[in-house]
């Protein structure tokens, strides 16, 4: 389970990019967060996973407060979080079975590991995660190969490589056709409900919230503006957060 509590970001431009957010995303479940640029959302994922340091507020993965580690102890609590972004960033020039093992490097140490080498007994695994996103027939190809929905996959079974609680995705079908987007979606539904996994993602398009989350979140300047069941949400809040952002 993912806990954020009264999460405040400020800039040191003095912009207030998250005021006092709150959000729980429970296992099992696929939450997906909406608001128009400049909202919060890539700022909230950024404090989530540590890659910001928050103002104020707690991030709780399970019983550990990620905010209050830091060094070795925060690596380490940050293990069972995987990230997917928009881009997947797959090392071209390696095969796809590589790619996705490399997920596990953050459990291994050592000169090998270290210079690129990737742990034996991780690559079962790694097959294991490509046969999950249904690309093990591709085990052996180049990663530079594969089309944009495709290595969208590869980096959802990377993630999946790292063993996750929760898993994030920052707009992760932005650059993708209609057929792949439905399939990216389609397979976080799917992770979220086979393997249990807390999903939380930031999307811009509308219609895929309502037709693959559970709960939508709606964001607009750095607070909750909404938060509801996709069933229950009216058409006409999810208009408002983006007329309000064109105002």
């Amino acid at each position: 389970m993912l806990r954020v509590r009264e999460l405040t970001m400020r800039y040191p431009n003095g912009k207030l990019a998250l005021a006092r957010f709150s959000l729980t995303v429970a296992a099992g479940e696929l939450v997906v967060v909406l608001g128009g640029n400049g909202s919060g959302k890539t700022t909230l994922l950024r404090c989530v996973t540590r890659m910001l340091d928050p103002t104020a507020g707690e991030v709780w993965l399970g019983d550990t407060d990620l905010v209050a580690l830091s060094g070795e102890r925060l690596r380490q609590a940050r293990l069972p979080l995987a990230m997917v972004w928009q881009q997947a960033n797959l090392v071209r020039r390696r095969s796809v079975l590589a790619n996705v093992a490399s997920g596990s490097l953050g459990r291994h140490g050592g000169l090998w590991t270290a210079l690129g080498g990737l742990p034996a007994e991780e690559l079962d695994d790694a097959y294991a995660h490509l046969d999950a996103v249904g690309l093990a027939a591709l085990a052996g190809q180049r990663a530079g190969t594969l089309s944009g929905g495709q290595a969208q996959r590869v980096a959802i079974a990377r993630a999946l490589a790292q063993r996750p609680q929760v898993l994030l995705a920052d707009e992760p079908v932005a650059s993708l056709d209609p057929k792949a987007a439905g399939e990216i979606m389609r397979l976080l539904r799917r992770l979220a409900t086979t393997e249990n996994l807390a999903v939380l993602c930031v999307l811009h398009q509308v219609e895929m919230a309502y037709e693959y989350a559970d709960r939508v979140v709606g964001i607009r300047d750095g607070g909750i503006v909404f938060d509801l069941p996709s069933r229950d949400l009216p058409r006409d809040a999810v208009r408002q957060l983006y007329l309000s952002e064109a105002a």
